[in-house]
């Protein structure tokens, strides 16, 4: 960001209030919607566990929820937010210009800690158990801490998620230190290695923590993807990872619409 967009930033007024908030969508709708007579806007702020804003179309009008965090951000970040979101509530191209202005301000190490903070105090997370009726995560973190990490990792939560997934097999949740692994791998059938894996995986998550450099967060650098290929039997287990995945990839394409 150069100084004069810094100094932008900084200065501008923010939309504070739900009416200004409205008049800024008012503008993005009269930006990018040609066809009139437009939609009428609703937009309010809204306490959101993070940074999470919402657009939706229902009966002839648009309803817009913005996250509080933004309430005091520059009115030049909520007009990128609104042009972003208008968007793709009509199916456009959405403009470098924005998404770079709305990520710069986001990934802020104020706002970034402010949605944190957030997230801690409204949200939670979802867990089960770490026992799982083949494998339990806890006996299987101490002994990937014991041999990978030297004993130097203080746990997490270590749950089983509620539901079988193939896509996402495992995530680290920083914000509510978790470690959540799907329940697709509690299964005789899968070895003991690929489980093993998986959660070494999202251990590295704990160690590497992820880094915004000019605007992109980096959350497999390459010391995180060095200390990954010591895993015993990283290019074993990997290919495991691959045939689990296959089957939710082909449902995806045979049916394009979803998201």
């Amino acid at each position: 960001m150069t100084e004069r967009e810094q100094l932008k930033f900084d200065f501008n007024p923010p939309a504070t209030s739900d009416e200004n908030l409205k008049t800024v969508f008012d503008e993005a709708m009269r930006a990018l919607v040609r066809k009139e007579p437009r939609p009428p806007v609703e937009a309010r702020f809204y306490p959101y566990a993070g940074l999470s804003s919402t657009i939706r179309m229902r009966q002839g009008r648009v309803y817009v929820r913005v996250s509080d965090i933004l309430r005091q951000c520059p009115r030049e970040v909520l007009y990128a937010l609104a042009c972003i979101l208008v968007a793709k509530l009509y199916r456009q191209k959405i403009s470098t210009e924005h998404e770079r202005a709305y990520r710069e301000y986001t990934t802020r190490p104020s706002v970034m800690e402010a949605s944190e903070a957030t997230r801690r105090s409204r949200g939670y997370k979802i867990t089960t158990s770490p026992a799982g009726k083949v494998y339990d995560l806890e006996s299987l973190f101490a002994k990937l801490n014991s041999r990978y990490f030297a004993g130097g990792l203080e746990r997490p939560v270590l749950s089983w998620s509620q539901r079988r997934t193939r896509r996402v097999l495992g995530h680290h949740d920083h914000v509510h230190d978790a470690i959540i692994i799907s329940r697709t791998l509690d299964d005789a059938r899968i070895p003991r290695f690929v489980v093993e894996y998986v959660l070494y995986h999202e251990m590295l998550h704990v160690k590497h923590r992820a880094r915004t450099v000019s605007g992109r967060t980096i959350y497999h650098s390459r010391q995180f993807r060095e200390d990954e290929a010591r895993f015993e039997r990283f290019d074993e287990a990997v290919e495991w990872l691959e045939r689990i995945a296959r089957p939710a990839r082909r449902r995806r394409r045979a049916r394009p619409g979803r998201s």
